[in-house]
């Protein structure tokens, strides 16, 4: 696969290596992506799978970006929506940085209203998933279910700091080689053409032929985000049905106090516990995940 200078990317053409590496006999659906206006000329993009009306909405995790859900799209063949937040793929940058889940919530809650007809189950991984929780609360008309994939207001920096060592890792890359392998080096329990495919689409190469991370060409910003007591608050007054799917192998950022919690502000919750499964359960048992958005996410 050619990744040097004059690359010609195609985000559309790798599906059939999703299909084929996790086994799967099924059809690819039709994929667009589709450019949102949030505030001005700011927009949010993200993936249309299918061509009827969708039935959930995908919101993926920090440093991540819509395709990491390619997988379970295929596996589910529902129509849906999975979106780039604000400062990944390719979705511009927000004012606040990329990390502002609190502004982010505010950009979905003006974007979702043209992609889809409320209200639809909202499914977030980790970034995505505190995204979801603060949208969830502030408004409860756009979202009939809400499922968090590894990911609780109790996560904090030292629970995540393997995943924050790696995304904050260096900003450029010589080659594409080399971005390859540190990548590997973090995520030992991933294909190789898994990681090269998700690299393709969470990377852009530089007209000196270096590599940097889309997420990483906007400056940081230290935005105000609500403290962890404020999110369970929030978490716990939610109207609609609570899910969380957690990652039970080594690098999962959920601990069983995180989970307790939970529990404790929202009896009525489902827990589903992902044995094979780390952090990024999209990755680590994509099918596994989309069986279970049929049962708890999709509409009936």
């Amino acid at each position: 696969m050619p990744v040097v200078g004059g690359y010609d990317y195609n985000e559309f053409a790798y599906f059939h290596e999703n299909l084929a590496e996790w086994g799967l006999d099924a059809p690819i659906p039709p994929v667009n992506r589709f450019f949102v206006s949030v505030d001005g000329l700011r927009q949010v993009s993200g993936l249309r799978w299918g061509e009827a009306a969708p039935e959930l909405v995908l919101v993926h995790g920090g440093a991540q970006n819509a395709h990491t859900f390619d997988t379970v799209a295929l596996a589910m063949q529902r129509p849906l929506v999975a979106i780039d937040l604000p400062g990944h793929g390719h979705s511009d940058a927000s004012p606040f940085g990329s990390a502002a889940y609190v502004s982010h919530a505010a950009d979905l809650a003006v974007a979702l209203p043209e992609l889809v007809t409320p209200p639809l189950p909202l499914v977030g991984m980790s970034l995505g998933g505190l995204t979801s929780i603060v949208l969830s609360a502030t408004r409860p008309d756009l979202v009939s279910a809400l499922v968090l994939i590894d990911i609780t207001p109790g996560v904090n920096t030292a629970k995540a700091q393997h995943i924050t060592e790696f995304v904050n890792g260096p900003r450029t890359f010589d080659n594409f080689d080399a971005l390859l392998e540190r990548t590997v080096r973090y995520n030992p329990t991933r294909s190789v053409s898994s990681l090269r495919r998700g690299i393709l689409h969470n990377a852009i190469q530089r007209p000196d032929g270096s590599w940097v991370w889309r997420h990483q060409q906007h400056p940081a910003v230290d935005a105000v985000r609500p403290g962890a007591g404020e999110l369970w608050d929030l978490l716990g007054s939610l109207p609609a049905p609570l899910t969380l799917i957690r990652g039970m192998a080594p690098g999962s950022v959920v601990d069983d106090e995180d989970e307790a919690e939970l529990r404790r502000r929202r009896p009525d919750a489902t827990v589903v516990h992902v044995a094979n499964a780390a952090h990024s359960i999209q990755g680590d048992a994509p099918l596994e995940l989309a069986a279970l958005l049929q049962r708890f996410a999709v509409p009936r």
